[in-house]
């Protein structure tokens, strides 16, 4: 059983785009006059799968209940030159904030960086050729059509990077949820105990004219970047942050030191990622209004005052919150924007471009052709319809199979094997 409650940022799909429709081969006929000429139509073209960045959605979990995906298959070509219909696309929506890579490659293919980008994940398949477009000045009734072209499976990795300007993070229980509740529209799960929040919460903090994303990261504990406590399921989420948030409990109520708590914090930040250490840190004293606080205030600018800006507040009635707003906003005008990540912009599950092959020799020195090329021509050809055959051969000069074959020295009565139709080379 799924539990609906917890908090999924990274899933495995499961892709396919549509089949192309076949080709239809069929005749004219009419009353006494039977098999007046070809007029089979064109297969559909298979449907593509999309994806849709949606700011609505928080998480992957739906991902959870449904995690294969399939586009429509493109229908047959009808009689009378008519094309069958295309197969239906299918759009998949996913979070702000999605990396998607390919599972066997990792292959970073898009970052759904904005709401509303859009991006072609596979293009469905070809339709195949009705007879009617196979007729030459020679071959006046050709007897056969074009298969659809298939379309494979693809297993996609959906990864979850939540997008905010700040990130706030801290020991469990020090007010980091009751500090954005405070200073945002957000409202987040808030209880006296550890490991109240379990997920990443994000609020807009109005600032005049102007407003920051913030993003409560769930607690930290020490030992997290090794994989302790939730810590390592979230670090990944700072990642995206131009800036930190360090909140801090300063009274000291639960025999704690906040200046070691600072520095365990920083020590597990550096463990996972030295860039993330490295993120610009406002420090937020938090619970300054409860008795005895002041001699921690006193230690901790002592020791990291000269180093990071601090502001001594109380979360729960806003006090100094709105100096801490203005010395945030100061420290964002001078940082770079969030980007997304770089991907492989030319990355689509396409469709079979040029179709390509590969030549050897086996044991029994039969001259063997493999590749896209016969995946196609197998498909195609009919072995008992002679313009089916001819149209075979065609292709193989065309596509330069033969001008290989004589390259590799093939002889006359040579055997040439292309999948199932075995033949004597004849020049």
């Amino acid at each position: 059983m799924i539990d609906k409650n917890v908090f999924t940022d990274r899933v495995r799909i499961t892709i396919k785009s549509g089949d192309g429709g076949d080709g239809m081969n069929s005749f004219k006929s009419f009353k006494g006059k039977p098999a007046c000429g070809p007029d089979g139509g064109d297969g559909g073209k298979g449907g593509d799968v999309y994806l849709l960045a949606d700011r609505s959605m928080n998480d992957l979990l739906s991902f959870r209940f449904t995690n294969k995906y399939v586009a429509g298959n493109g229908e047959r070509g009808g009689t009378n030159r008519c094309s069958g219909k295309g197969g239906a696309d299918i759009v998949i929506k996913v979070p702000v904030g999605t990396i998607v890579r390919d599972y066997e490659t990792k292959t970073i293919i898009c970052d759904m960086f904005r709401d509303g980008d859009k991006k072609l994940l596979a293009e469905g398949g070809r339709g195949g050729k009705g007879n009617v477009r196979f007729t030459t000045a020679r071959r006046h009734a050709p007897n056969f059509a074009q298969k659809g072209e298939k379309t494979e499976e693809h297993i996609v990795l959906l990864e979850l990077k939540v997008i905010a300007d700040v990130g706030i993070i801290g020991f469990p229980n020090v007010g980091k949820s009751t500090l954005l509740s405070k200073i945002s529209a957000a409202r987040p799960k808030i209880a006296n105990y550890h490991f109240t929040t379990l997920s990443p919460n994000l609020g807009v903090v109005k600032y005049y004219e102007n407003s920051f994303v913030a993003a409560d990261i769930p607690g930290l504990i020490e030992g997290a970047s090794q994989g302790a406590g939730l810590g390592h399921d979230f670090l990944k989420h700072i990642e995206r942050t131009r800036m930190l948030l360090h909140v801090v409990d300063v009274s000291g109520i639960e025999g704690r030191d906040p200046v070691e708590d600072f520095r365990k914090i920083n020590a597990e930040l550096d463990g996972y990622s030295h860039k993330l250490a490295e993120l610009p840190q406002v420090i937020a004293l938090n619970k300054c209004d409860i008795f005895g606080a002041e001699e921690n205030v006193k230690a901790f600018k002592k020791a990291y005052g000269k180093k990071h800006k601090i502001y001594c507040i109380s979360a729960i009635d806003g006090e100094g919150t709105e100096e801490l707003i203005a010395g945030i906003f100061d420290v964002l005008k001078e940082l770079p924007p969030v980007q997304p990540v770089e991907a492989d912009e030319s990355f689509t599950y396409r469709r079979s471009g040029d179709l390509d092959f590969e030549i050897y020799v086996d044991d029994d020195g039969a001259y063997v052709v493999v590749g896209s090329l016969v995946d196609m021509l197998c498909r195609n050809v009919s072995l008992n319809d002679p313009d089916s055959m001819a149209y075979f051969q065609k292709i193989l000069r065309e596509k330069g199979v033969i001008s290989k074959l004589n390259a590799m020295g093939i002889k006359e009565k040579d055997t040439v094997v292309v999948g199932d139709v075995e033949f004597e080379f004849v020049n």
